[in-house]
C-alpha cells in the first residue's frame, strides 16, 4: 500500500499549481507591464524607454538589438541595472520601473529589438521582439512567446492586415486568447483545469491515444506472475501520471524557453529517439536480453524482496516517454493551451491545464491496468507466448514511429517485414504431421494469412504504396484520379504568398482553404485518405482557393507564416472568406471528420 501512496502523491503536481495558476489570472499582457517608447537622443541615434509596471523587472543582459533581418547584433547601450539573484538566470542586472537603452546613429533604417522581463516572485515573460523604423519612429510586433502568436496590437487593421494592404484578418478567437481566455473568463483557473480534463478524457479513445494501450499492456506484462490488480493500478498511475506531467512541463518548458516545443518533439531526432526506444523494449521482451532499473532503485521506488520485475520507475519512464507519441497529435485543447502561453507566457495555468489534459486522456488507461490485469496469464508458458504478442506490438510502435521519418514505400517495406516475421512465429512456415491438433492447424493457417498479408505489403511497397491499411489502393487511386481529377490543393510556403493567394480569391469573390500538413503528422494522412477524396467534401470546396503548407521541413518562412495564422502544428485547416478574414467558428484543429469539414466549408462559402 505504500507503493501505492507513492504513486499517489504525484497527484501534489496538479494540487501545487493550481494555486499557482488561480494567483496568475491577472497578470498583464507584456506590453502593459513593460511599456516600450522610441524617442529621438540629443547626442544623435535613438533613445528607447520601457515603463515597468510595479511589481515587474527587466533583464538588462537580455535587452538586445540586430539588423531588420535578425542575423547581425547591432550595438546598443544600455544603463546600470540593480544586481540580484534571480531565481531563473541566477545573478543578473535588472531593471526596476524604468530603464533605458540608446541606440547611436548609424546606417540602418530598422532594426529588430528584444527583451525579456519577468513578475517578481512569479513567472517570466517570453522574449518579446519588436521592428523599430528608426525613421519614423514606428513601433511594430515582430515576435513574442512561443514564437507562434504575435499579439494584436492597438491597432488591429494595421497588425492583422487591412484589406488595402493585401493581407488577411484571423478570426476573434484565434487572436484572443481562444478557448483558454474563454474558460478563464466564464469559471477562473479551477473551471480551465476541469474542463481540459473533460477534454482528456473526450480525446482518450482517438487514435492518437490508442496506441498507450499496448504500451502499457506490455510494460504491466513485465510484471509477470506477480500481477494482480492492485499492482496493476500502482504501474499504470504511475505511467499516467508521468505521461501527464510530460504534458505539464511542456506547457512550462514552453513559457521559459520561448520555443514552439510541440514542434520541436517532432523533429527526427526525437522521434528516432523514441522509435529506438521502443525497438530495445520489444527486443527484451523476446528475450534477448533483460532490462532492469539499477537494484538501489528498485528497492527504494518497488520495495525488495518482492520478486517483481515490474517497477514504478519504470513504468513512469515508460509513461514520460510515451508522451512523445500523443505529443505529434494536435488537438484543439492542446493547441489552445499553447497558444495561450505564447500570448500570455502564463506558464503555470498552461501546465496546469495540460496536466490535466494528460490526465484526463490516462483515466481509462488506469481502468484498463487496473481491472484488464486479471485477464493476463500469471503462471506456466503462456506468458512467454504473451510476452511475445506484446513484443511484436512494440515492434509495431517502432515502425509506426520511424514511419515518420522514412518515405512512405519503406516504411511500408517495414510492415511487410514485420507481418513476415510474425508469420513465422505463429507458425506458417512449421511443417505439420498427420497427427496434427485443430489447435496447430489454426495456428499455421492464421500464419499463411499474415504470409499473404505480408507479400501484399512487400507488392504495395515495390509499387509505390504507403498505406498499410490498403497498399495496392495507389494503383486504383491513380485510375480513378486520371479519370475523374483529383482535388488539388496549391503549396505556398511564406506570408506573402498566402496574401498574393487571399489577393486573387477576393478579386474572384472566392472563399479560401489553408491547410497545415506534413508527412510525419500521421492525422494528416488518415485525413488525406479517408476525408478529403470523400465526394461530399470535394463538392463543398468545389468553389474554393485550396492551399496547402507543407510543414515536413520546417524553416524560417514556413514558420513565420505558423505565427501570423496562430498555427501550433498540423492537421489545421483554415477558412477565409472573400474579404481576406478567417471566418469565425470555421478553424479545424486535428482530427477532422467529413461532417465537420463539410459544415465549415459550408459556412465559409456563404
Amino acid at each position: 500500500m505504500r507503493k501505492i501512496t507513492l504513486a499517489l502523491s504525484a497527484l501534489l503536481f496538479l494540487v501545487g499549481i493550481l494555486p499557482a495558476a488561480a494567483q496568475q489570472s491577472d497578470l498583464l499582457q507584456a506590453d502593459e507591464a513593460f511599456r516600450l517608447t522610441a524617442a529621438p537622443a540629443r547626442q544623435g541615434g535613438v533613445t528607447f524607454e520601457w515603463k515597468i509596471a510595479d511589481g515587474y523587472y527587466l533583464y538588462r543582459d537580455h535587452i538586445e538589438a540586430k539588423n531588420a533581418d535578425g542575423e547581425a547584433p547591432v550595438a546598443l547601450e544600455t544603463t546600470e541595472g540593480t544586481r540580484e539573484d534571480d531565481p531563473n538566470f541566477g545573478v543578473s542586472e535588472v531593471y526596476y520601473r524604468t530603464a533605458s537603452a540608446h541606440l547611436p546613429k548609424g546606417d540602418a533604417s530598422e532594426i529588430l529589438l528584444t527583451y525579456q522581463g519577468c513578475k517578481k516572485d512569479s513567472i517570466c515573460y517570453p522574449p518579446e521582439t519588436r521592428a523599430v523604423n528608426l525613421e519614423t519612429l514606428e513601433i511594430r510586433t515582430a515576435g513574442s512567446g512561443l514564437g507562434l502568436f504575435a499579439p494584436p496590437s492597438e491597432e488591429p487593421a494595421q497588425a492583422a492586415g487591412a484589406a488595402d494592404t493585401g493581407g488577411f484578418r484571423l478570426s476573434q478567437d484565434a487572436a484572443s486568447g481562444g478557448m483558454v481566455a474563454s474558460l478563464l473568463a466564464n469559471g477562473g483557473a479551477l473551471w480551465v483545469v476541469a474542463s481540459f480534463l473533460a477534454f482528456g478524457l473526450l480525446l482518450a479513445f482517438t487514435p492518437c491515444v490508442l496506441p498507450m494501450y499496448p504500451i502499457l499492456s506490455a510494460t504491466l506484462a513485465r510484471s509477470g506472475e506477480t500481477l494482480t490488480p492492485r499492482r496493476g493500478f500502482a504501474l499504470s498511475l504511475a505511467y499516467v501520471l508521468a505521461m501527464a506531467t510530460a504534458f505539464g512541463l511542456l506547457g512550462v518548458a514552453a513559457a521559459w524557453s520561448g520555443q514552439n516545443l510541440q514542434i520541436v518533439l517532432q523533429s527526427p531526432y526525437a522521434v528516432g529517439a523514441v522509435a529506438a526506444i521502443f525497438f530495445i523494449l520489444a527486443l527484451s521482451m523476446f528475450g534477448l536480453f533483460e532490462i532492469q532499473l539499477p537494484s538501489a532503485w528498485v528497492s527504494s521506488i518497488a520495495g525488495t524482496g518482492s520478486g517483481r520485475r515490474g517497477s514504478l520507475g519504470g513504468a513512469a519512464a515508460i509513461g514520460f516517454t510515451s508522451a512523445l507519441i500523443v505529443g505529434p497529435c494536435v488537438t484543439a485543447p492542446l493547441a489552445a493551451a499553447l497558444l495561450y502561453i505564447a500570448q500570455t507566457g502564463d506558464a503555470a495555468l498552461g501546465a496546469a491545464a495540460l496536466f490535466a489534459l494528460g490526465l484526463g486522456q490516462g483515466l481509462p488507461l488506469i481502468a484498463f491496468g487496473t481491472f484488464g490485469s486479471r485477464a493476463l496469464p500469471k503462471t506456466g508458458g503462456w506468458m512467454d507466448h504473451v510476452k511475445y504478442v506484446f513484443g511484436f506490438v512494440l515492434l509495431g510502435m517502432a515502425v509506426w514511429m520511424a514511419s515518420r521519418l522514412l518515405p512512405a514505400p519503406a516504411a511500408l517495406a517495414l510492415w511487410a517485414a514485420l507481418a513476415m516475421v510474425a508469420a513465422v512465429f505463429v507458425g506458417a512456415f512449421d511443417a505439420l504431421g498427420s497427427d496434427a491438433t485443430a489447435g496447430r492447424r489454426l495456428r499455421k493457417g492464421t500464419g499463411m494469412a499474415i504470409a499473404l498479408y505480408a507479400l501484399i505489403l512487400g507488392v504495395g511497397a515495390a509499387s509505390g504504396g504507403s498505406d498499410p491499411a490498403r497498399p495496392l489502393a495507389h494503383i486504383a487511386l491513380s485510375r480513378q484520379t486520371a479519370e475523374t481529377g483529383a482535388l488539388g490543393f496549391a503549396n505556398i510556403s511564406a506570408a506573402p504568398e498566402l496574401q498574393s493567394v487571399l489577393a486573387t480569391a477576393s478579386s474572384e469573390k472566392r472563399p479560401t482553404l489553408v491547410y497545415f500538413t506534413a508527412d510525419w503528422c500521421v492525422t494528416c494522412t488518415g485525413i488525406e485518405r479517408d476525408v478529403l477524396p470523400a465526394a461530399q467534401v470535394a463538392d463543398s470546396l468545389a468553389g474554393f482557393r485550396r492551399i496547402k503548407v507543407d510543414l515536413s521541413r520546417l524553416d524560417e518562412a514556413n514558420q513565420s507564416l505558423m505565427r501570423d495564422l496562430a498555427v501550433v502544428g498540423p492537421p489545421t485547416m483554415i477558412f477565409f472568406g472573400t474579404d481576406k478574414a478567417e471566418i469565425d467558428g470555421t478553424r479545424l484543429v486535428g482530427e477532422i471528420e467529413v461532417k465537420s469539414l463539410v459544415a465549415s466549408a459550408t459556412q465559409a462559402g456563404k
